[in-house]
């Protein structure tokens, strides 16, 4: 063999490198099914249009909701939770008109796969007053709302109902209702901000099968930067009884804690999909009728 024609040891074979022009689509696409990943099945941002949740969420604040948690255990009481609200719910903000031109669908398509999607007509946020099985009733003495005979001291209630109005099947304008028992894979939810949420109390439990995920995080406008916890009072709270749960936790004592798991989660897969791609972690925005 002729020295012209042996062959070279050692050389080192670089990938020609993929232009700019070519590469930045390639990664736009990479992004886009990213964000539609995590969207769908990890962690949703929503937008608070009403104020029927101050002050814990105010409106235009951008929470984030777990869509994983509630696959391993049922929501429990005090939690903030996003819905879709059964169809005897009315919505509390008005209908905006919507084109049905094939421009504005596409648009509305392509918005709600990246999160910049026109709200939900039936997205609500409510936190949770009662399980199944729970007895709900309001009001002691001190007009504070009873859950199995026992008295809930909420001191995130903002501006209450009224005492003194009559109850109204159709408009939550009363604090008083009569008690209801919260029927099996159901959930009895009211707002924050009593005197204009319009809830369970006037428009019946929520089906837990309706329940979209949990919201853990405000997270913008960043200076309200901050977790939501479940309040104290109801950490404590010592239950009645109550109906057997839909979805049983995992009975084996070592196994990993599933809430902790399902919160940690998101984060994780979105950070390592997001290191991949060398894209930021971008979630879809949704408006709620809270």
């Amino acid at each position: 063999m002729s020295p012209d024609r042996r062959p070279r040891r050692g050389r080192i074979i670089r990938r020609k490198e993929m232009p700019l022009w070519q590469e930045l689509p390639l990664l736009l696409i990479v992004a886009f099914c990213l964000a539609v990943l995590i969207r769908t099945f990890l962690v949703q941002a929503f937008f608070i249009p009403s104020g029927s949740m101050q002050q814990t969420l105010e409106i235009k604040d951008r929470v984030l909701v777990n869509k994983v948690i509630y696959d391993v255990r049922n929501p429990e009481r005090g939690e903030i939770v996003v819905f879709r609200g059964p169809e005897n719910w009315a919505s509390e903000q008005p209908s905006e008109p919507v084109s049905q031109a094939f421009s504005a669908k596409l648009g509305r398509t392509i918005g709600d796969l990246v999160g910049v999607s026109r709200p939900g007509e039936r997205d609500f946020i409510k936190r949770v007053i009662g399980v199944a099985g729970d007895k709900v009733a309001c009001c002691d003495q001190q007009g504070r709302i009873t859950v199995n005979g026992k008295s809930i001291d909420e001191p995130y209630i903002f501006e209450n109902s009224s005492l003194d109005a009559p109850p109204n099947p159709r408009q939550c304008t009363s604090r008083v209702f009569a008690e209801v028992t919260v029927p099996a894979d159901q959930l009895f939810v009211m707002g924050d901000h009593r005197g204009v949420s319009q809830d369970a109390r006037c428009q019946g439990p929520v089906p837990v099968e309706n329940v979209i995920g949990r919201a853990f995080v405000i997270v913008w406008p960043t200076k309200r930067f901050t977790s939501l916890e479940v309040p104290d009072n109801w950490k404590t709270f010592a239950s009645g009884p109550v109906a057997l749960p839909a979805k049983e936790p995992d009975p084996d004592p070592e196994s990993p804690d599933p809430e902790s798991g399902a919160l940690l989660l998101p984060f994780l897969l979105s950070a390592g999909l997001s290191a991949r791609s060398g894209l930021p972690f971008t979630s879809r925005r949704r408006r709620l009728r809270s």
